[in-house]
């Protein structure tokens, strides 16, 4: 099965599962983690907080480099943070098995 997902055309290339993550952003532009679920409200496509940072050339998690962007009360903020970081394993290496071809 194919899939078409958007990416920025300088992301980097995705490396292979175990290895470092780069910000390739493929992972989350195929299909959002539970904590993207509850902030994107949807469970296929693309997660709502997906970010690409221009100075770094390099895609993050939102929920975690801002999350007060999904949640005003600071506190709650960085407690989802600190909860995002350690639920979608940040600084792990990949965990993303598909594989992607630029188009």
């Amino acid at each position: 099965m194919h899939r078409v997902i958007h990416l920025h055309p300088e992301a980097a290339p995705k490396p292979a599962p175990g290895e470092a993550c780069n910000g390739c952003g493929v992972c989350c532009a195929a299909e959002p983690c539970p904590v993207g679920m509850l902030v994107s409200r949807r469970r296929t496509g693309a997660c709502a907080a997906l970010v690409w940072m221009e100075s770094a050339r390099v895609y993050r998690c939102g929920v975690v480099s801002e999350p007060q962007r999904y949640v005003k009360m600071e506190w709650l903020a960085r407690l989802l943070g600190r909860a995002a970081r350690r639920l979608i394993a940040a600084g792990r290496g990949c965990d993303c098995s598909l594989s992607a071809d630029a188009g």
